[in-house]
């Protein structure tokens, strides 16, 4: 089950943004949004008038179902910027671009992620060779992630291993996909992250909180 509830291309199409939650599927003409560019409801080619509000409103949204997290879990993110040095904003998307579920995605062991988290979640990835079983797990520059031995062989990694190539591989990574590990050379910059949010909105909502 999709970890922020209901279908992943109804999520996409009530942003109006392709938030890529079913991986290379959302690449292809087979994607809802493609086909169906409004959102979803009886009303939906109906003129929404858009406030400011609402606007930063979907911008949370959109933020929270690219990352597959819930309400609570992203504001503690949201929190956690707010303590660290630099812009809150771009720490945000940091701190999300690097949970361990979002980074197995990136390095190309999962089509999705989604799968990438219950990959994580059952055991079949190791930071810096021991098993870490906690999707949200921050990744730390220089670690090593790879997937478990044992796992290597099981259908979501060969499918991935297959898939490998479709998506290019963010520069902060550097990954051997024969292998099936990876290495976090550093943090990602603003620009490397390719999340479609605009994070000063999420900022500004939250600050009226």
């Amino acid at each position: 089950m999709n970890a922020v509830g209901g279908s992943s291309c109804k999520l996409c199409r009530r942003e109006r943004q392709k938030l890529f939650l079913k991986g290379i599927r959302c690449y292809t003409d087979k994607c809802a949004l493609e086909r169906k560019p409004y959102v979803p409801g009886q009303k939906a080619k109906m003129r929404l008038i858009e406030s400011e509000y609402y606007k930063q409103l979907r911008e949370k949204q959109k933020a929270k179902r690219y990352y597959g997290l819930r309400e609570r879990q992203f504001r503690n993110y949201y929190k956690q910027a707010v303590r660290r040095k630099g812009i809150t904003g771009e720490v945000l998307l940091q701190l999300l671009e690097t949970r361990l579920d979002n980074v197995v995605y990136l390095m190309g062991f999962a089509v999705s992620r989604s799968q990438a988290r219950q990959l994580v979640s059952h055991g079949h990835i190791a930071v810096d060779g021991k098993k870490v079983d906690i999707p949200s797990y921050h990744v730390k520059e220089g670690q090593t992630i790879s997937v478990m031995p044992s796992s290597a062989e099981i259908p979501p990694i060969l499918e991935a291993k297959e898939s490998a190539g479709s998506i290019s591989v963010p520069e902060w990574l550097k990954v051997d996909i024969k292998n099936l590990k990876g290495q976090v050379l550093r943090m990602p910059e603003r620009e490397e992250i390719k999340a479609p949010v605009n994070e000063q909105m999420v900022v500004e909502l939250y600050s009226k909180v």
